[in-house]
């Protein structure tokens, strides 16, 4: 008889669930220990937490790959950590870890834009192995359309690479739509509670045993400790990014109405460029939000000042509603000129909408746009 496939939530707090002895601890464990006793004469890999196979590496590394449909999953010691022919709308750190650090390791990187497909052909080379792009993207929250990129990488034998922080699992699984790797920030959205550095990887067996073998040897396992609180966090993964999308549209919605905002960046609005295709192929639109305000830095600067709730701070994902400048934190490595071009304007301004009643956040945005 065919197992019944388990639905997001349930597969999000139990992984896949086994039958439980008497008196078992329903919360799971911590496995706070660097090394493991083996059995004498034992030729099985050994159990050291630098090597990633502590129970709560493993245990997490396999919901993942339940949650995302991918044969295998491995957490690493961050984002970055996780990270070619890569799409110009990338977060900040990886485009300065390409454009900086690559060639020094011999490795060269085309920047093209994603939405273009012909610039993706014409900008491959005999050298090229691996096209990298993350959607939605960092802060314009565009959104792109993997299936004609997977079509041209299976077509020149390439692996395609897609960073999904911003969907999660619950909104957007590019393996479904060609991807051949996702990755994410699992300080984000999959830990959500602001508490943990982490990353992931999720795709074949055979790739995340190659991603495994690297990181025993450059040493960017994840603490045993941080794979307990990402567990705790991806237990509640689901309810807690269908109520970032129901902010997201809701707070979206209003400031599309405010006189002081040029510009909303949200693909759940009609009047974003890929709102179409958003409601095609995600699950939600996410808690993620851009804004341009009227009156450039200085308009920013007073809002940030008069925020109450909302905190001033980078990163995402987490509970509590965040408010960032791109142009000093994901984007600060590219020049005034570089940000204007990729749509990043000084007055703009970057939302981590939170888990907080959207008429506090709401009346909160409103008095600090009072100051504009």
């Amino acid at each position: 008889m065919k197992r019944r496939r388990l639905g997001l939530s349930t597969r999000a707090i139990h992984g896949d669930p086994k039958a439980r002895a008497d008196w078992t601890a329903v919360a799971p464990p911590l496995y706070q220990s660097s090394t493991f006793t083996n059995p004498v004469g034992s030729t099985a890999e050994v159990l050291y937490s630098r090597y990633g196979n502590n129970p709560n590496q493993v245990d997490i590394g396999k919901k993942l790959a339940l949650l995302e449909g991918a044969e295998a999953a491995l957490f690493l010691s961050s984002g970055m950590g996780a990270c070619a022919l890569a799409s110009e709308w990338i977060y900040g750190g990886v485009h300065r870890l390409f454009r900086e650090e690559f060639g020094k390791l011999g490795i060269d990187v085309s920047f093209v834009n994603p939405t273009q497909q012909r610039t993706w052909k014409k900008a491959m080379r005999k050298t090229t192995r691996a096209v990298f792009l993350e959607t939605p993207t960092n802060p314009l929250l565009r959104v792109i359309d993997l299936e004609p990129v997977a079509t041209v990488c299976k077509a020149e034998g390439l692996a395609l690479i897609v960073d999904s922080t911003f969907a999660s699992p619950v909104n957007f699984r590019p393996l479904e739509h060609g991807a051949d790797l996702v990755i994410h920030s699992a300080t984000k959205y999959l830990n959500g509670h602001t508490d943990v550095i982490a990353g992931a990887v999720a795709g074949t067996d055979q790739v995340v045993e190659e991603v495994r073998r690297l990181m025993q040897v450059w040493g960017q396992a994840i603490d045993p400790f941080a794979a307990w609180l990402i567990d705790r966090g991806m237990r509640t993964l689901p309810v807690r990014v269908h109520r970032h999308n129901e902010i997201g549209l809701a707070v979206a919605e209003w400031c599309a109405k405010q006189d002081a905002i040029a510009r909303v960046h949200y693909p759940g609005l009609p009047s974003h460029l890929d709102h179409e295709l958003a409601k095609r192929i995600l699950g939600g639109f996410g808690g993620m939000l851009g804004i341009e305000l009227k009156g450039g830095v200085r308009a920013a600067e007073r809002f940030l000042k008069a925020l109450t709730i909302a905190t001033h701070a980078p990163s995402l994902g987490g509970v509590e509603t965040l408010v960032s400048e791109p142009r000093l934190t994901s984007h600060a490595s590219l020049t005034a000129e570089q940000r204007a071009q990729a749509g990043i304007p000084d007055g703009f301004l970057r939302f981590s909408l939170g888990l907080e009643d959207p008429d506090d956040l709401i009346a909160d945005f409103a008095q600090a746009l009072a100051r504009h």
